[in-house]
């Protein structure tokens, strides 16, 4: 494959995953709901744990969900789609599998449409890295809803659980660009969750 059709494939795949990454479905789902503007709720983020405050249980799963999904679908048609492209050229696949993971959550957590303030990354970082790993997925799930069960803290069940995500990659992944991915992907949640971590250090961070 020449390095222009190379290029152009990168870009078409970031812009593809951003995009899918950056629908709002936890602002569509609570104004379809007729919940508000969810940006005007709690933190005024628009992830499932700030839908939560609503009260709504069930709105909150479903953008749990459907952001986790779109994560989820991005890599499913990459995977689909490109082994046609590149004859079956498993590196080439994992490359852009594990770039359109990170581009998903890149447009979650800056969409275009909501001028670049949208949500942490947690759910449709989780949907990725199940895609690129089940077994790790799940594990990272597993302390995700210990942790939360235990001290009711969203944001620490989310940092510890990001943390130990590059760390299980490294040991437990043969291949290295997932570890990379999964290692951006934990940074860009670790600084969506910047204002949470001093809340965390003053003992201020709000409970579930």
């Amino acid at each position: 494959m020449t390095y222009d059709l190379n290029y152009f494939v990168l870009c078409s795949i970031s812009i593809f995953g951003y995009f899918l990454g950056s629908i709002p479905f936890g602002l569509i789902l609570t104004k379809i709901s007729g919940l508000g503007d969810i940006r005007k709720i709690g933190s005024g983020n628009i992830g499932a744990t700030n839908v939560l405050r609503t009260g709504n249980k069930k709105i909150a799963l479903f953008t749990l969900l459907l952001d986790g999904g779109k994560g989820a679908v991005a890599i499913y048609l990459i995977t689909i789609i490109l082994p046609k492209v590149f004859d079956n050229n498993f590196y080439m696949v994992e490359f852009y599998k594990c770039t359109v993971a990170i581009s998903a959550v890149v447009g979650h957590c800056f969409p275009i449409w909501l001028r670049f303030r949208g949500g942490k990354g947690v759910a449709t970082g989780f949907g990725v890295i199940l895609s690129l790993n089940l077994n790790i997925g799940i594990v990272a799930l597993l302390i995700w809803m210990l942790i939360a069960k235990v001290f009711k803290i969203s944001s620490m069940s989310a940092l510890i659980a990001y943390f130990l995500i590059p760390i299980l990659m490294f040991y437990y992944e043969t291949e290295f660009i997932y570890f990379l991915s999964s290692f951006i992907i934990s940074f860009i949640c670790f600084v969506q969750h910047r204002e949470n971590i001093k809340r965390l250090i003053n003992k201020s961070e709000p409970k579930i």
